[in-house]
């Protein structure tokens, strides 16, 4: 028996049963239901103590013996159909779906009512609806019911309450002309017109607001708010967020309530050497495969470098190899780090519990800086399927292999004339593999694929350096039409139902198209994602104020800890270090105040740290105009971030940097 199950039946013994309660039914319905699950995490330790707890909205979930004794009143029977008025944790409702098979309730705060249906989807209630409305109008659509449970204090009875009572019916509900008055009772209706009504107690509720209860205080302080100063941007973001003390007990409920049925959902990071980004992005990783069935995550990665990843987490590598042959090139710690071989070996565990190898969860690599691995893995592969076609490639790759050490010098080659273009060689390489993809892929569809992959790599790869250096913006959209297109290529080996979770930096994530970015021509992975996917697809950009980064101070450069700056006085990130909470999920597509939403859509600066960062010319090197809603779905936020743990030290020259914030 676990901790909490040994605290559940302490509560039975010594707050309901030692009070009186023997009502058998509903004992075991308590007993049956997970308190703790219905807690905030930093309260977990008093899930089973005899009192009322707080919750969001200002809302409390009642004490466990306020739950048994209001439930036992309601004389439940299996088919009864009943209504519970105040939703809250969703804890009472749980109670009543052990009981009885259809139960329906109602809240009227959205935060509560999102975090409610999750919950009790995730425990397997399903036959418990949730509705977000005026509670003390009832549910007429589902009437009449057989039982009705008021978790809050009104000054009367409603009338619509009662006219929803099936003959026969019962109706529990706290009534007083005050909070310090409420009485308990139980109204059961006789006839048509008769009602009989028992007082139960004295007992102590927050307010039964709504229509037929007492009057909303919000609508008072909307009516006086021309009389009062208007709230800040951080004070609205304050209270259109959701807080969390740390990144392993957030509950991300409501945020897989948000991103619904979405097939693509796209994670950020402000920095690439950050730890906090890439834990947070594999603890909602973690939740989508598990609640929501993503069987692909795809990383700004190179494609060779994560396939040991991928053949790591299905069992065809001893280990994660995150310390030799994978990454590393510069920049090494961006994906060899701490955080992601942790991820690596969660992947692995999950992959392993699982049977149909549809369902086991793959890694790819969505980058094009591998040209010497990707072509290494091309001509190995041939060599095993067709050696003669893979002499063929070698002569043709031959093209490149001069400038396989460091590919960018064969940009400089093309541009001053030097060398001759290899496009012509490397494409019909990858011609004559495509010609071949039923012969190939008949002896093995994933080996066939990862080559295909390298393939396409090489060519793209290719053109992307050749117009580096005379086409900046060209260079870049290049770049992020391969991610694109990688991602197409394998969605669509994963099948039509395979949805897929994108790590890589906001730059990349975030739609260009709300940045300065698009001012001068450029597009990324995030918008052409959008635009491929609309509503399924869902983007979460990160953000911080302060703390440590792990960067470089030029391409190719040592690993260095750096501190990074406060944020800008005109940035996003000093609005958000302004609220008084650390860290929060910002809802922007679904807000939770439209009036935050609107304000926040006005045109800031954002910062962007990639592998280099340069504090000394920060505004210049690390900062870009753009609207948060219109980018990102959804915005999370920690005050203060620690460098990532690189894995390895060592480093070699690669690919130089062209995009401004080396991303």
């Amino acid at each position: 028996m676990s901790d909490f199950e040994q605290l559940r039946q302490q509560m039975i013994d010594f707050q309901l049963v030692a009070r009186g309660l023997h009502d058998q039914i509903v004992l075991n319905a308590l007993k049956a239901v997970p308190r703790e699950e219905f807690i905030p995490t930093d309260l977990l330790e008093f899930a089973y103590r005899d009192s009322p707890l707080p919750i969001a909205a200002s809302q409390t979930i009642s004490q466990p013996y306020i739950v048994a004794l209001m439930t036992a009143a309601l004389e439940l029977k299996e088919n009864d159909r009943v209504l519970e008025v105040g939703t809250g944790s969703g804890y009472a409702a749980a109670v009543l779906a052990e009981i009885s098979d259809n139960v329906y309730t109602i809240e009227r705060h959205k935060i509560l009512v999102d975090t409610a249906r999750q919950r009790l989807q995730d425990l397997g209630y399903t036959n418990v609806q949730v509705l977000h409305g005026d509670g003390t109008l009832g549910w007429p659509e589902h009437a009449p019911f057989d039982a009705i449970v008021v978790a809050a204090g009104g000054p009367e009875v409603p009338k619509s309450l009662k006219q929803q009572l099936a003959i026969g019916g019962r109706l529990v509900i706290p009534v007083g002309a005050s909070l310090d008055t409420q009485k308990l009772v139980r109204v059961r209706r006789i006839s048509e017109d008769v009602y009989e009504e028992e007082n139960l107690g004295s007992v102590r509720f927050v307010p039964l607001i709504g229509a037929a209860g007492w009057e909303d205080e919000t609508a008072e302080i909307q009516a006086t708010v021309k009389l009062k100063p208007e709230l800040s941007l951080s004070e609205l973001i304050y209270q259109s967020s959701e807080h969390f003390a740390n990144i392993y007990d957030v509950n991300l409920n409501n945020l897989m309530e948000r991103i619904d049925d979405s097939r693509v959902v796209l994670l950020g990071e402000a920095s690439h050497g950050t730890a906090e980004f890439h834990e947070m992005r594999a603890r909602i990783t973690q939740e989508l495969i598990e609640k929501k069935g993503f069987t692909i995550v795809a990383a700004e990665a190179d494609w060779p470098d994560a396939a040991h990843i991928n053949n790591y987490i299905h069992g065809l590598e001893p280990d994660a190899l995150l310390q030799s042959k994978p990454f590393s090139r510069f920049p090494t710690w961006m994906w060899a780090n701490q955080s992601i071989l942790e991820f690596t070996h969660w992947l692995k565990a999950h992959n392993d519990k699982v049977g149909s190898s549809d369902d086991k969860v793959g890694f790819y690599g969505l980058d094009l800086y591998s040209l010497y691995s990707s072509m290494e893995v091309v001509l190995k592969y041939l060599e095993e399927v067709d050696p003669e076609t893979a002499e063929v490639a070698r002569v043709r790759y031959g093209c490149l292999t001069p400038w396989a050490v460091d590919p960018s010098l064969y940009s400089l080659a093309i541009l001053t004339k030097q060398y001759r273009e290899c496009e012509k060689e490397v494409l019909t390489t990858l011609q004559n593999l495509l010609k071949k993809r039923i012969k190939y892929s008949l002896a093995d569809g994933e080996k066939f694929f990862n080559a295909e992959q390298n393939a396409k790599l090489v060519a793209n790869a290719e053109r992307y350096y050749r117009t580096m250096y005379y086409a900046e913006s060209n260079s870049w959209n290049q770049r992020d039409q391969h991610m694109f297109e990688t991602l197409q290529d394998v969605l669509k080996f994963r099948g039509p139902e395979s949805k897929v979770v994108i790590w890589a930096h906001n730059s990349h994530i975030g739609d260009a198209s709300a940045t300065q970015m698009s001012a001068s021509g450029e597009i990324n992975l995030g918008q052409l994602v959008r635009q491929k996917y609309g509503d399924k697809t869902y983007i979460i950009g990160f953000g911080t104020d302060h703390g440590t980064v792990a960067a470089a101070s030029e391409w190719g450069g040592p690993l260095e800890i750096k501190q990074v700056e406060p944020s800008h006085i005109d940035s996003y990130e000093r609005v958000c270090h302004e609220v008084k909470t650390d860290n929060f999920l910002l809802p922007l597509r679904q807000p939770l105040q439209k009036i935050t939403r609107k304000k926040l859509l006005l045109e800031r600066l954002e910062r962007a740290i990639g592998v280099i960062y340069k504090p000394e010319s920060e505004l210049q090197s690390h900062y870009f105009y753009a609207s948060l809603p219109h980018q990102f779905d959804e915005y999370i936020w920690f005050d203060e971030t620690r460098a990532a743990e690189a894995l390895a030290k060592e480093t070699t020259k690669g690919i130089p940097d062209t995009f401004p914030f080396g991303v």
